[in-house]
């Protein structure tokens, strides 16, 4: 097949929070408000659960709030389709700049998973935590994920499963020692090579590589956000999630 390619190769997903809204107690709808990501999670199904949009200090610049419902295991995440296939679209860049009012009763995941159903579940369908045991569910992934389950449990862990390169079920294995501060913004990047060779870094520091991390032949989705870990409502204030890499010509 010929490749006809144009001027429009790279291809950018951003979410800055300046406008749209999925309205905490409203219709309860799953939503496709953003412009370049849906909204999905079991919270999103009711009506304590959703995004807003901060317009109070300190939280400017245009700031998410990602707002869970109050059920173990239900959360709001934004996603792209499943759409990215590291191989011929590679290097592919994720990043976020998030930070948390507490760290207590909840979960967390950042990264490009081959789960991005409206219902999904971090610790249903991807992975859990519960002391320094990490149970692998999602057959392909790989992010940042950090659990208060966990004994270490204000601190971001980098997770994947699919590729040559087996992930750790022992937590203190994956543990980047970068603990988050609550009330404090961290800058959390996740590069992904055309062979599924993975780089974590945390506010611009390279905390860990992994050679053949995911299988970068599967077709996977971008995902962040954040999910309740008891039955109370939780929140993550989002500054921005971008999504980078290149289009494939040979489709």
């Amino acid at each position: 097949m010929t490749e006809i390619q144009s001027e429009f190769g790279d291809i950018e997903w951003k979410e800055d929070f300046s406008g749209p809204e999925l309205l905490v107690a409203g219709t309860g709808a799953s939503g496709n408000i953003f412009k370049d990501f849906r909204v999905i999670g079991d919270g999103t199904a009711e009506n304590d659960s959703g995004i807003t949009v901060s317009e109070t200090d300190p939280y400017m610049n245009g700031v998410g709030i990602l707002t869970t419902t109050d059920e173990t295991a239900h959360g709001v995440h934004l996603a792209t389709a499943l759409c990215i296939k590291p191989s011929t679209m590679g290097p592919v860049v994720l990043e976020e700049r998030v930070q948390y009012a507490d760290l207590d009763a909840k979960a967390g995941f950042m990264g490009l998973s081959i789960e991005n159903g409206d219902e999904l579940s971090i610790e249903d369908d991807l992975i859990n935590g519960v002391t320094t045991t990490l149970t692998l569910t999602g057959t392909h992934f790989a992010g940042f994920f950090w659990d208060e389950g966990l004994t270490d449990d204000e601190d971001l862990h980098a997770v994947y499963n699919g590729g040559d390169t087996a992930c750790s079920t022992t937590s203190t294995n994956q543990d980047l020692d970068c603990d988050m501060v609550a009330g404090e913004f961290q800058i959390r990047r996740l590069e992904v090579d055309e062979n599924g060779t993975c780089r974590w870094y945390v506010d611009g520091k390279l905390k860990k590589t992994v050679v053949d991390a995911i299988d970068p032949d599967q077709v996977l989705a971008a995902i962040c956000g954040v999910e309740s870990k008891a039955s109370s409502i939780e929140y993550a204030y989002l500054d921005y999630f971008i999504v980078k890499c290149h289009r494939d010509w040979n489709i």
